[in-house]
Formats: C-alpha cells, structure tokens, sequence
C-alpha cells in the first residue's frame, strides 16, 4: 500500500543563513533536491541608520542587484528572510523607530521583487507593532504575496530551561547545557501558540498571513499539538540537529516526531531543512529522501480520504431536496457509497425475516414502500434483501422529482416488472391505496434532520400500519465546538453583496472538515424517532449543552454529525468517534459564529440550540451563553431557512 502516497510531491526549501552568491546558493539547493531557498535579502553587514546621519545617507546599494536573477526565479524560487536584527517591537523608541523604518524598506523590496512568500520570525509575546507595520504594508499593496509567520513549537528559552533543569547540565543532548549552567530561564512555559494568535488576531485573520512552524528536538503535549494543527500551517522549519542517526549513519527523526510528520503530511505543508549537515559524509539531500521516504510509507488513505480529496475544508450550501429538484450527478456521487446500501439492505432483510414467519414466507407478500426513491437504489436494495431473505414483497417506489422518476420508469420497464409500482408524487401528498408493512428513506442530512426527514417521515406515516417498520427507526444529531482559522476565513469570504453583511455567518455549511482542532467531543443535541408517536408531532427542539475546555484556544463555530438506527442493532454514523468505515455519504454540518471566541483551559463552552418551525419552513438558531455571551444567530431564520 506505500505506493497510494507516492504521486504525492512533497516540495522542499532550504534555508540558508546567508547567500553571498544568490545564483551558485540557489543551483548548490537545486542540485540536493529543493525546490526554493528561504534567503536573507539584506547582508547581515548591512545594518543601517535609517533615521540620523551619516549612515542614512550612506551612499552604496542596500542590497544585491535584482539583475542577477530572472525574474521569473525570484517570483518562484525564492522566499525572503528579513534581517535578523529587526526589533520593531523594542521597548528602547530609537531601536524601534529604526527597525520599523528599514522594515518597510524591506517589505517594499520584496515586493518590488515579487518573492512568492516572506518569512517573518516572532521571538516574543508582545508583537504588535510588527502587525502594524505589517498589515499597513498588505493594506497599500497590490500584490499577492504570502507572508510565514516563523513561530516556535516550543520556545528557545524553554528549551534552555529544560537543559538547565539537568543535574549536571551535560547530558549531551545538544550542547547547550555546559554552556548554559549558570543560566535560569522563565518558570512557566512561554505559550508560543499565544504570540501566534495575538498576532493573527491584530492583523485580522488576513488570508495572506499563514504559519511557518519550527519544530525543535522538544515536542509539547498532544493537546497543544492538536491546537496547532487547526492553524493554517504552509510551512515546518526543521533543523538539522533535530535529527537522530541511524545505524547507517543516515538521519532519521524519533517516533514521537515521525508521528507528527505523517499528520503534517496530510495538511500538504512544505518542509523547510535549516542548519548545516549534522551527518559529517552526508549531503543535505540525505534529510529530503528520509522525509520523501515517510512519505511514501504513511498510512494509506481510507475510502472517505479518496473520495474526499479537493473538498477539503470547501463550503458547501446543504442540500434541500424538498425544494429544489437533485441532478442527476447528485444522484450519481451518494449511489457510489458502498456501505450505506449494503447497510440498507441488512436492515430490510432483518425486517422480513421478522414481519414474515417461515411456515407463511410463500403466501404472504409484504407491502414495502420506498419514500423518496431518487434514481432507485434503496428499491433495488430492498428486492436484493427480498430475494435473499426468501420472501416476498411488493413495492411502491415513491419520488416528487419527476426528472428522477423517468430513470424508476425504466428501471420499471428494464429490471423491475410488476413487482414495483413507480408512484410521481409527494409523499406528503399521496393517497395510498394500501397500508406499508415497511417504509424505507433516506432522507436524512449532515445534521440528521437538516433535510427535513422529521416533517417527510410524519407526513407520510398514515400509510404506515400499526405494527409497521420505518427504516431509518431513529436518529441522533450530535454537536462540537470546534477552532479552525481556515474555515472561520472561508465562511467570511462567502459574504455576498446584496445580503446583510454578516448573513454569511448565520448559516449552516457542509463541509469536509480537515484543517481544524475539536475542543470537547461531541454531545448529543437533537432526536426524532419513527413512526412518531408524540401528541401533535411537534419537530420543534431547544438544547442547552456544555462542553468542557482543556486548553486555551479560539472558537469559530461548531461541528454538527449525526448517528443513525435503520433497524436494530444496522447503524449509520458520521460522528467521528462511531463512523461508519468506508461510508462517504455525508461530510459534517458547520455552524459558525460572527466572532471568534477566546476561551480558557478551565472555561466551559456553553452552546444554546434551537430547531424552529412554522407552516413554510424549518430553520436553526444559536447562541453561546458562557464563557462570553455571543449574539443570537439566524433568529426568526433571517440568513438561513429550509423550506417546507
């Protein structure tokens, strides 16, 4: 199975310290196998006076010349460092003053370069002047230049600390420690994750704004892992020295690092190599085959992972098949699952050995109705499931969309005979000539009621008999808070022109979650079950659910699954912890908020959820209560309804 990755194509930087020769640096790269060089633009000599003479008007070049390099290769190949020296955060108001000056100076020769990315170090919790300098340089410019924000996955001073807190300070594990023993570094842990989150939130979640994440020979606990995961990572700078060595001599990483790679992997980052060979004989392109190398043995892709490829994290209206009419390639994606027919057709086998004894399998002939047809898949399951339990049955395939109903008629003509009868209609609306002993649908949504199964179901269920079997039998929908900075931007930039300016945000959206940090698992919210036996049918639901927070982090909205019984101990689930292998059928619901929310380890998250209805129309409503109360989303269903 180690082939399925191997077309995929990891890209490889190398970062150099310095390039006294741009071109002989960049075919020395090019020669080891990587694909661009992370460069200083300024010579590290070149530390001006950008605001009092003599230096400000030293005369000379800033830089190299942008001549010895085509155009074409400093817009594809090259990525820029700025100079190490830059302190636009200093609390000393000349250094800042200085740093802020050449900063511009070099932000404007980026892009007058056209570098396809800038990297740009955080070294420091308080970064906010760097922010301001640098989204008023993304506000001026129209150029679409990406900027990696270089954070560490733990900080250099809590690596120094860790060495200092050694007995003897010299357990070998990098050299820093007979160096440092007389050093005493922060007692808490420096939140790395924080000067990232600040910083990204001054500058307003700009899309242009993205990660470059250093990881070092210390890894943080999984769940600040996880955190880091739903960040919108483009980049992992990994040094040499972060490298174990084999009993060949080759560079490998360690299991806990190897184990980060992999889901790195899945998130398509390219991979910074910074440092100078620790391997004495080995050349650089020694550390791009290991890691092309655990990219070819990663784990093999689920059926979910192949069906799912593109659509990660793409915002997707859900479905209204009630009002709008399916095409036929609609019809066409959800038929090729190969779990949830043959799941199907188990639960309707399991109904007929139950309604039909053996002593009456060859008189009685069982009534079994299929509610919503499409292009007929569940009828054809529901005949398989017949033929195999030995008993007979006859059918009423039953589809409002009356483009659909020309496949039923021939499949009618073709396959099916006199055993199926095709029905064009509602089945809010059908008269029924008999009673069903069976119905089956599957009219079921991301959210497990979101496609208005409840309101079909009940409609229907007059013609059901009294001892009758509805397939699905019951179904749960299930709820998450969830952070994800990549979703939060992709749900802004739905905004649409003639809508309320924040409508976007009060609507529902299918989605291939991929790039996002659950907070708390996922609690129930919402159950219907069928045949519905409630006084009134009332499909109206309030919920108020609590999820517990063990981290700090941001929320932007919540992650909606559901979990499903067709009959028995047959089951669907799309909720993550019980998901049906193999099953591709449906990606989760998001519900996003208007404004990310800042929550603590400690904080308990507490989501309000609300299931209307009226005569037209179904829609939800939510708002978060604790730790900080949000507004009411979508109320009356302004921004967002499903329709009856």
């Amino acid at each position: 199975m180690a082939s399925s990755h191997a077309s995929t194509r990891i890209s490889f930087g190398r970062d150099a310290a310095s390039a006294p020769e741009i071109a002989s640096t960049m075919d020395s790269a090019s020669r080891q196998g990587f694909d661009f060089v992370c460069v200083p633009l300024v010579h590290p000599r070149q530390k001006r006076e950008a605001l009092v003479e003599p230096g400000k008007s030293r005369a000379g070049p800033l830089t190299r010349s942008d001549l010895l390099l085509a155009n074409q290769d400093w817009g594809s190949l090259v990525v820029g460092k700025l100079s190490p020296w830059l302190q636009p955060d200093s609390e000393v108001e000349y250094v800042r003053k200085n740093s802020e000056a050449a900063l511009i100076q070099e932000l404007n020769f980026t892009a007058y370069l056209s570098l396809p990315a800038v990297v740009i170090p955080l070294t420091q919790a308080d970064n906010s002047n760097l922010a301001h300098v640098l989204i008023n340089h993304i506000q001026k410019g129209h150029h679409s230049q990406a900027f990696w924000i270089r954070v560490p996955l733990v900080s250099a001073a809590d690596e120094v600390d860790e060495v200092v807190d050694d007995d003897d300070g010299s357990d070998g594990s990098g050299g820093a420690g007979g160096k440092a023993g007389e050093l005493k570094g922060p007692t808490e842990p420096q939140d790395t994750w924080a000067w990232w989150n600040s910083f990204r939130s001054l500058c307003d979640y700009n899309k242009r704004i993205s990660l470059a994440l250093e990881l070092s020979a210390d890894l943080p606990s999984e769940e600040v892992i996880q955190k880091w995961l739903g960040e919108p990572i483009k980049a992992v700078v990994l040094h040499t020295s972060t490298f174990l060595t084999n009993k060949k001599g080759f560079p490998v990483l360690a299991q806990a690092h190897q184990l980060l790679v992999f889901r790195l992997f899945k998130l398509d980052v390219q991979f910074i190599i910074s440092g100078m060979s620790c391997h004495s004989d080995k050349e650089l392109r020694a550390y791009i085959q290991y890691l092309q190398h655990l990219s070819q043995h990663r784990p093999p892709p689920s059926n979910y992972d192949i069906f799912s490829k593109g659509y990660e994290d793409y915002l997707q209206c859900p479905l209204q098949p009630l009002m709008d009419n399916l095409e036929s390639q609609t019809y066409e994606v959800f038929e090729k699952d190969p779990i949830k027919y043959s799941q199907y057709q188990r639960a309707v086998y399991m109904a007929l050995l139950d309604k039909v004894p053996e002593e009456e399998k060859d008189s009685r002939v069982l009534v079994l109705m299929v509610l919503g047809a499409g292009r007929g898949p569940l009828v054809n399951s529901s005949l398989r499931a017949a033929k195999a339990a030995g008993r007979k049955i006859r059918v009423y395939a039953v589809e409002k969309n009356p483009n659909a109903v020309v496949t039923l008629e021939n499949w009618k003509a073709e396959e099916w005979g006199d055993s199926v009868t095709v029905v064009s209609c509602d089945m809010r609306e059908w008269l029924a000539p008999e009673k069903a002993d069976i119905i089956v649908s599957e009219l079921l949504g991301s959210f497990g009621d979101n496609e208005l199964s409840p309101e079909c179901l009940d409609g229907a269920q007059r013609f059901l008999s009294e001892d009758g079997i509805s397939i699905p039998r019951e179904y749960t929908s299930y709820i998450s808070p969830i952070s994800s900075s990549k979703l939060y931007n992709e749900v802004r930039a739905c905004r649409e022109k003639d809508k309320d300016p924040e409508a976007h945000f009060e609507m529902p959206y299918v989605v291939r979650l991929h790039n996002y940090h659950e907070l708390a698992k996922p609690q129930p919210c919402f159950t219907f079950v069928h045949p519905n036996t409630e006084p009134g049918m009332d499909n109206s639901r309030y919920k108020a659910l609590e999820f517990p927070i063990s981290t700090d982090t941001v929320l932007h909205g919540f992650a909606g699954y559901f979990e499903t019984v067709l009959y028995k101990d047959v089951t669907l689930s799309i909720h993550p912890e019980t998901h049906s292998p193999g099953m591709f059928s449906w990606f989760p619901i998001l519900f996003p908020i208007k404004h990310p929310m800042p929550v603590r380890s400690g904080d308990t998250v507490c989501l309000r959820f609300w299931r209307c209805c009226n005569q037209q129309k179904v829609w939800y409503e939510w708002a978060i209560t604790s730790p900080m109360t949000s507004v009411l989303h979508n109320p009356a269903g302004r921004s967002s309804t499903i329709g009856l």
